[in-house]
């Protein structure tokens, strides 16, 4: 690879995990910072997650009453990828790995895999993420083609039973959706059955509810 295709290479996946701090913190109520770099131990992006407790009562929020301070926090390590091949499940194995490593060292410490991008998953790689025992987030960000309709940019947020079934570390109580705007620009979502969770972290204010839909 020439030094121009690689310097092009590694701005792209720079600007994708950029791209993607900024979609996680904006819509999913995460607070990560990039980590990569020779000695990252295979991780891009590591910090919280800051989601209701399991008795958290919608009604409350409906009514504008829910106590954002009281979230708690779930520590989350993530990898980027801004390829345009579909994402292959050796990433899924990876990560898998990554946080094996991860929870020898603070077993007592809930930990989310999160795997994000740029091209869509396998089959393979759902299937793998799907019976892994280890709590899996995956995320599709399609990339964002200056000229292109945004419609044409769909989407998806996948999680398995060890994060989001009934006896995962999310209780089955917290959904991930992948939503559209009146304008056809899809973001991902959270929902508590039928009340979406605003995002929130300690240094931002809440993004309330506006014209996306789910899809």
């Amino acid at each position: 690879m020439s030094a121009t295709r690689l310097l092009a290479t590694v701005h792209r996946g720079t600007a994708f995990e950029e791209r993607a701090l900024r979609v996680l913190q904006n819509t999913l109520s995460m607070t990560l910072k990039r980590v990569g770099g020779k000695s990252d131990g295979g991780v891009d992006l590591m910090g919280w997650w800051w989601l209701p407790s399991s008795d958290f009562d919608p009604s409350a929020a409906t009514t504008g009453t829910e106590h954002f301070s009281q979230r708690r926090r779930i520590r989350v390590l993530g990898q980027c990828k801004a390829e345009k091949k579909k994402a292959s499940p050796n990433y899924v194995r990876e990560l898998e790995g990554v946080l094996h490593r991860h929870l020898a060292a603070a077993a007592d410490q809930p930990l989310v895999a999160l795997f994000v991008s740029e091209s869509p998953f396998t089959k393979s790689t759902l299937l793998r993420a799907q019976s892994s025992p280890v709590p899996f987030f995956l995320l599709h960000l399609p990339p964002e083609e200056e000229g292109e309709d945004p419609k044409n940019g769909i989407g998806s947020a996948v999680w398995n039973p060890a994060l989001a079934g009934a006896q995962g570390l999310l209780e089955g109580k917290i959904d991930a959706r992948w939503e559209r705007s009146t304008s056809g620009v899809g973001r991902p979502g959270l929902w508590w059955g039928a009340y979406r969770l605003p995002s929130w972290t300690p240094d931002a204010t809440p993004v309330e509810n506006d014209d996306f839909r789910v899809e």
